[in-house]
């Protein structure tokens, strides 16, 4: 059969790539082509377009560049119609996945949505967007199908894919100095997002409160190093394309919002949750948001304050050298982040999301042949 996936940004790459290993294993023959990443390629598919040139963070830059994705999404749906597809499978991204996902519809193509867009927390209108135009959707978070009841759709929980890319993952030694105990630096993705994130973070190279540790980045291979550089000098460290290996042998971590703050607390790192967008666009943010009392996972799937979160005006550097030295020498503050990152785990479910995603999307292809 014949698959078109699409991802806009790092981390739907990663769980799009975990399916496409999962669909092949029960579709050997399939034909995959997909809008996402490296990995997305690597893994089988066909890339027809690279999510670092489509994303945009905040809904000022997103203005910015209206043009330009209006362009990408016309592309699209002329790309959809002649490939004509067994299934069109949305990973996220919904700006960009839900206008496609009506065209797709309108058309007669079968759609799945794989990780639901966070419509629990702002625009839920687009709620009746995903009953309309989506054959089914597989959610990742155990309060997600809930939500959605609410709605009368009924949708289906399948795990967190984050379990299986960890599992899956290949444990190698980073190449990184050892001399010293490591603070990860994760800045996130996105251009936009690591230019606001990464000077605050790097600004605890300096702290005297740090000196005996070693500071990494974990940085993005689809960025030079040269980016990276010109924000903080040549006294950092940064590693490509290791962010697990990275977080295996951090002591703590400063993270940008996002699923990297999932995958930190998997990993059993103590970590102070980032996040700082333009004014514009947290001003909007703030005023669509009901509803949630944070942006982090891990606080929102345990649904208390299990990390702390410095969130735009309260991201500076006094805010984060008070927060990294409370996870660094709080023997107390440590114990109950482990006690509730254990309790974190049990609530994703179990491992095989992808499998069991791909599993659903197959069976129910053959139901309609």
């Amino acid at each position: 059969m014949k698959y078109y996936i699409i991802a806009g940004e790092a981390s739907g790459d990663l769980h799009g790539a975990n399916l496409i290993k999962a669909i092949l294993l029960r579709d050997p023959a399939a034909i995959i082509r997909a809008r996402g990443g490296d990995l997305m390629r690597q893994a089988g598919a066909e890339l027809v377009k690279h999510y670092k040139d489509v994303a945009y963070m905040g809904f000022f830059e997103v203005a910015l560049h209206l043009r330009t994705i209006l362009r990408n999404m016309k592309e699209c749906k002329k790309d959809l119609l002649k490939f004509k597809p067994d299934a069109v499978i949305f990973i996220d991204y919904p700006g960009f996945n839900l206008p496609v996902a009506k065209f797709a519809h309108k058309h007669g193509l079968r759609t799945y949505y794989y990780i639901s867009p966070q419509v629990w927390a702002w625009n839920k209108n687009r709620v009746y967007d995903i009953k309309k135009n989506i054959d089914k959707t597989f959610v990742i978070l155990p309060f997600e199908p809930d939500f959605f009841k609410q709605y009368d759709y009924e949708v289906q929980f399948v795990g967190h894919p984050l379990l299986d890319a960890i599992a899956n993952d290949q444990n190698s030694t980073p190449d990184i100095p050892n001399d010293k105990p490591i603070i990860a630096l994760l800045p996130g993705s996105r251009k936009q997002e690591i230019r606001k994130m990464l000077p605050v973070m790097a600004s605890m190279v300096s702290n005297p409160d740090f000196a005996q540790y070693r500071f990494v980045i974990a940085g993005v291979s689809t960025h030079e190093e040269s980016f990276y550089r010109a924000m903080v000098g040549q006294n950092v460290d940064i590693v490509f394309g290791q962010t697990y290996n990275l977080l295996r042998v951090a002591k703590a971590a400063l993270v940008t919002s996002g699923t990297a703050t999932l995958e930190t607390a998997l990993f059993g790192v103590p970590e102070v949750v980032c996040y700082k967008g333009s004014k514009i666009s947290y001003l909007i943010a703030k005023h669509l948001i009901k509803g949630i009392s944070y942006i982090s996972l891990v606080n929102l799937v345990v649904n208390k304050e299990v990390v702390k979160e410095l969130i735009q005006h309260e991201m500076n550097s006094e805010n984060v050298k008070k927060e990294l030295n409370l996870i660094l020498n709080d023997s107390q503050r440590l114990k109950q982040i482990q006690e509730d990152y254990a309790l974190l785990k049990i609530r994703l479910g179990e491992k095989g999301a992808s499998q069991r995603t791909a599993d659903f999307i197959i069976d129910d292809l053959a139901k309609k042949k």
